[in-house]
C-alpha cells in the first residue's frame, strides 16, 4: 500500500493513489493537473522516505475533480452586559483533487 503525506494550505493530507482529497482553494480549473512538491513523506513497498522537511524529488500528481464553497457557519460574538454582540458568516472555498500517480524521483 504506497501513499504519502503532502501539505497544503497549512493542513498535512494522507493520500494514496486514487483518492480523493479536499483542500482549501488551489489554482486550476476541473481537468487540470496539479503537482504537489511539498511532500513530507512517502511509503512505497514497504520503503518509508521521511523528509526533513520535506522529500526531494517526490512529487503528488492529482487531478481537481470539482471546485465549490462549503456550507455557510456562523460566527457570533457576544458579551454579556455590555450590549455587545457581532454576527458574522462564512464560506469556506475548497477543492476536490483525485491523486493520479505518487512518484518518489
Amino acid at each position: 500500500m504506497d501513499y504519502a503525506i503532502i501539505e497544503s494550505g497549512g493542513k498535512q493530507y494522507r493520500v494514496q493513489r486514487g483518492d480523493t482529497v479536499r483542500v482549501e482553494t488551489v489554482p486550476g480549473d476541473e481537468g487540470d493537473a496539479v503537482e504537489f512538491d511539498n511532500v513530507l513523506l512517502v511509503s512505497q513497498n514497504g520503503s518509508l522516505s521521511l523528509g526533513t522537511p520535506s522529500v526531494p524529488g517526490a512529487r503528488v500528481t492529482t487531478e481537481v475533480v470539482r471546485k465549490g464553497r462549503a456550507k455557510k457557519i456562523i460566527v457570533f460574538k457576544y458579551k454579556a452586559k455590555t450590549r455587545y454582540r457581532r454576527k458574522n458568516g462564512h464560506r469556506q472555498s475548497y477543492t476536490d483533487l483525485k491523486v493520479t500517480d505518487i512518484s518518489l524521483g
